[in-house]
């Protein structure tokens, strides 16, 4: 597995309930001190407004870490009817559609009564939607010119940071036309970048926590840039209306756009368009979902931008769900802040090493130096997996529909041969499947099997503790944040060892068939 080194980060998040005591602001790590102290004023709407020495207002967001899913807190206490005003600004809401808790997952949409098949749950017309200003429709308004410029700031695959700007811009304006939306959002997210340091390394998983650490360096980084950019920016021009917004706000505004967004195509979009969509973003997940997204505009209704169907009869009392992605529980617990249990998309993660396959090899009794030095068609066959160069991609796979990434299984296959005319004979492709049983030889696939194998030994000792450790510390009762690094590592751990069940199943047949062949 790639282990590389744990740095945790934490964005510390004030326990701050009761607004009219004055909150204690922690440490952010090494890399963020406190420079000033802040008193609390006054509280306006969902943001605390406060002063420092250099009578700068702060836009400081107070939310706790540890909130139960079950009762998961809005921006503000009794938020405005979600539902009237989707209806109240054009858009179109089935009568049977309730505002719910929906354990795990907070609050969802549930079914008062039966909902028969290909009716329309939800429709929002092309206003209500939350997307990001186009530069050249700013109507000459600087405001959002800054926040186009600070946008240019944010890499391509922190995309929800962006709109999450717009996002943030809406909730420290007064009177914002999204205000009913917004104040409906989650106080809290459960996502890692805001685990507490101890439970980061709970995760146990390095490919997870070095994109957690990366994503906190990014906000830590990104709050000193916007803070730069915007020192000498006059209050009306300014996009957050002179109000500061620290690592913990981006944060919560980069969670917020990530967990609930949704990126619509098709002939009304030029290009993919990150989107919130009021309402729809409360349907939670399924594999087999109920209900599904139309994104296209009718000819019937040409003013409602997307909408959302029932796609089988929806019972009475029966949460709304749709599908947000064959996705692996690490995008899942990074972006959304869930864990899908036996989760069907599941994988590990490994670096392709040479030493590392060697070790593989020699525990399974196979072992073979064309690992560390592979002859020159063997070399060829990786270039051609893209295993080897200055460009290769080095990640590879287990678990998943596949059981085993296709460029793993293809490399092991060749490099667990001697055959070179063997491997002419079959294209990439059938090499990268396990469609064809043994295209090697039986010998050759056992000893690819048995390598596989204890390449997934490998990878689960290198988790410090067991499924059943960390099922027992589930039961003693856990904050939320360390039951779902728990949870996640206990899936992790699971997909290694159903992925050896799967390898041990194929490893008998080739024996029973090699037994056979061998009397025959």
């Amino acid at each position: 597995m790639h282990i590389e080194d744990n740095l945790s980060l934490e964005l510390h998040i004030t326990n701050a309930r009761n607004l009219s005591t004055v909150p204690k602001f922690p440490k952010m790590s090494n890399l963020m001190s406190s420079t000033t102290s802040k008193i609390m004023l006054m509280a306006t709407r969902d943001y605390c407004l406060t002063i420092n020495s250099s009578t700068t207002r702060v836009l400081t967001f107070h939310r706790r870490l540890n909130c139960s899913a079950a009762a998961t807190p809005r921006l503000v206490p009794n938020p405005p009817d979600l539902i009237k005003w989707v209806r109240r600004e054009g858009g179109f809401v089935h009568p049977s559609v309730r505002i719910a808790e929906s354990s795990p997952y907070g609050l969802g949409l549930i079914a008062s009564e039966e909902i028969p098949k290909g009716s329309e749950l939800i429709a929002l017309p092309e206003h209500i939607p939350l997307r990001f200003p186009v530069p050249e429709s700013d109507g000459g308004d600087d405001s959002y010119s800054n926040l186009v410029n600070l946008s240019r700031y944010v890499p391509e695959e922190l995309w929800a940071m962006k709109l999450g700007l717009k996002l943030l811009q809406e909730r420290a304006k007064t009177g914002s036309f999204w205000w009913s939306y917004i104040s409906n959002l989650p106080e809290t997210f459960t996502v890692p970048i805001f685990f507490p340091g101890e439970d980061i390394k709970n995760l146990q998983y390095a490919p997870l926590v070095y994109q957690v650490n990366k994503r906190c360096r990014f906000l830590l980084d990104f709050e000193k840039e916007v803070r730069q950019e915007l020192e000498d920016v006059k209050l009306q021009n300014h996009p957050f209306g002179g109000r500061e917004v620290d690592a913990s706000s981006l944060g919560w505004a980069m969670s917020a756009v990530s967990s609930r967004a949704f990126r619509l195509h098709g002939k009304a979009f030029q290009n993919d368009v990150p989107m919130m969509l009021p309402l729809i973003d409360m349907c939670n997940h399924s594999f087999n979902p109920n209900a599904e997204i139309v994104q296209e505009q009718g000819s019937s209704d040409p003013k409602m931008l997307v909408k959302v169907i029932a796609g089988m009869n929806i019972k009475e009392r029966d949460h709304m769900t749709l599908n947000y992605g064959c996705l692996s529980n690490d995008l899942f617990l990074l972006d959304y802040g869930f864990v899908v249990p036996s989760n069907p998309y599941d994988c590990i993660e490994l670096k392709y090493d040479g030493g590392l396959f060697d070790a593989a090899s020699m525990a399974a009794g196979v072992s073979n130096p064309n690992f560390s030095s592979p002859a020159t068609w063997q070399q060829d066959v990786l270039a051609k997996l893209n295993l080897v160069s200055e460009q290769a991609v080095l990640k590879v796979t287990l678990g998943g529909p596949e059981v085993v990434e296709g460029r793993l299984l293809a490399a092991l296959r060749a490099l667990l041969t001697n055959d070179a005319e063997s491997i002419q004979k079959y294209d990439l492709n059938t090499l990268k499947s396990f469609s064809i049983e043994a295209p090697l030889g039986l010998a050759n696939e056992t000893a690819t099997l048995r390598t596989l194998i204890a390449l997934c030994v490998i990878a689960l000792n290198h988790f410090p503790t067991k499924i059943m450790e960390d099922e027992s510390l589930l039961e003693k009762g856990v904050v939320t944040s360390t039951e779902l690094a728990l949870k996640f590592r206990i899936q992790k751990k699971s997909v290694i060892i159903d992925v050896m069940r799967d390898l041990t199943k194929r490893v008998r047949v080739l024996s029973s068939k090699e037994s056979l062949a061998s009397q025959s």
